[in-house]
């Protein structure tokens, strides 16, 4: 009688004490020196993208914005007795004596509406420059000239 086969492996090598994934695929290195963009989550890449379209928008309007701070939550809270279908894809918090104007995004409506990343930019630039155009008190089209433009 044949001896039994041992038991398969579980895990891989490099896991076995914890360290999480190694390599040239996940490690920052020489050519990716802020490490390889499959490897950031779902929210790092909503950060990236809603820093790079707010820099892009606080270079133009920043001294009209007051110090206003950009945020992202997750999803919006909504009270128990929400009667709306509509999830608001942003919020805009006033300045109080103690804190200043917030436009918060919020990541998992906005990201549902998206057929893509591309789609996701240019959805995420369309609600903020409509932030913006509400908190200054003026037309979307004088933030953006090219809002609306599909």
């Amino acid at each position: 009688m044949p001896a039994p086969l041992p038991e398969p492996r579980r895990g891989s090598v490099r896991e076995r004490r914890g360290r999480g994934p190694r390599g040239p695929a996940f490690l920052p290195g020489p050519l990716t020196p802020a490490g390889v963009p499959a490897d950031r989550s779902r929210r790092e890449r909503f950060d990236r993208i809603v820093g790079s379209v707010a820099a892009e928008l606080e270079q133009r309007w920043g001294e009209h914005l007051g110090g206003a701070q950009f945020a992202v939550e997750e999803t919006p809270w909504l009270p128990d007795d929400w009667a709306s279908d509509v999830v608001p894809l942003a919020a805009l918090a006033p300045a109080t004596p103690t804190t200043p104007t917030r436009i918060v995004l919020f990541r998992r409506p906005l990201e549902h509406r998206a057929d893509g990343p591309v789609d996701l930019a240019a959805l995420v630039h369309a609600v903020l420059v409509e932030q913006i155009a509400e908190l200054l008190g003026v037309p979307v089209e004088e933030i953006d000239p090219r809002y609306g433009d599909d």
